[in-house]
């Protein structure tokens, strides 16, 4: 009869995690990047962020672990004018670009979260994963919007120099936040994200200067202008400045940021005693487990 009664605490306790459940939800707030042309207090630049939001569906297997799937959008820019350092404001770049990110995390819930159950409605979590993520990095020219990567800024496509960047790339998405499920279905919570990319040249800027005339001969006169617009800054000709002179911080890739407030609904949810279709309480449908009477 003891082993009988310590098989049923086992079942019980695994019953009292394997609580399923299903979310539809988005993500609003904002999005800002650390690279080559952030300033030195861009985490508390308000000039750094952009709106953001996301859309995710998450399946919770049971109270402490889950796997989301999202897609999000954000916007990253950055200004050397926004910097204290005289030669960073000389340098005088700047980019923007839209961010696209399709997403794959899984979820840990330290706490267990369970929206129908007593005592599982709130909870802080962590998050890592995978992601894939479009951009274009763009800047402003005579009034002109004008697209950065084709025209090899850094020598890109000139031989002996790097190939164009791709425009599409891997990133490690990671953070935490916290939910809270304010009825059986309704949840909220507040999300912070960072993102691990594998590129240096969301803003275009990695590398070296390339010599203004190599550049101009081979890829254009609108490319030499726009690696080196030190020029602008004095309002005079381009500044003649060395080939292989430091444009950028090639050993450091460069990261990107979304976070903000969740909202989500329960699309369904399921005990291991039963299904309940309306977000219900887990009061135990169906057979499940259960112990013998003495």
């Amino acid at each position: 009869m003891k082993h009988i009664l310590t098989v049923c605490l086992v079942l019980m306790s695994v019953s009292l995690i394997a609580q399923k459940s299903a979310e539809l939800g988005i993500l609003l707030g904002a999005s800002t990047y650390d690279g080559d042309l952030s300033p030195e207090n861009s985490a508390f630049d308000i000039d750094q962020y952009r709106p953001a939001f996301a859309f995710f569906y998450r399946y919770n297997a049971n109270r402490f672990l889950g796997i989301k799937a999202s897609f999000a959008y954000g916007e990253i820019t950055a200004d050397d004018a926004h910097s204290n350092i005289e030669a960073k404001q000389q340098r005088n770049l700047n980019f923007h670009s839209n961010i696209l990110e399709l997403g794959l995390t899984g979820e840990l819930n330290l706490l267990g979260f369970a929206p129908g159950r007593a005592g599982s409605r709130f909870s802080p979590y962590l998050f890592g994963g995978v992601s894939f993520f479009r951009f274009n990095p763009r800047t402003e020219y005579q009034g002109q919007t004008v697209d950065l990567q084709p025209l090899g800024t850094e020598g890109q496509g000139i031989d002996g120099f790097d190939d164009p960047y791709s425009l599409t790339q891997i990133a490690i998405p990671f953070g935490g936040g916290i939910k809270y499920a304010i009825t059986d279905r309704i949840n909220i919570g507040l999300e912070v994200g960072f993102r691990k990319t594998f590129t240096d040249y969301l803003d275009d800027v990695s590398g070296v200067y390339v010599d203004y005339n190599t550049l101009s001969t081979n890829n254009g006169k609108l490319a030499a202008d726009l690696s080196n617009r030190t020029g602008e800054f004095f309002g005079t000709e381009p500044v003649d400045v060395p080939g292989g002179t430091p444009r950028g911080n090639p050993n450091k890739d460069d990261w990107f940021f979304i976070g903000g407030f969740t909202l989500s609904y329960t699309i369904f949810s399921q005990s291991q005693n039963g299904l309940s279709g309306h977000g219900g309480k887990y009061k135990g449908q169906g057979k499940g487990f259960g112990c013998p009477k003495f």
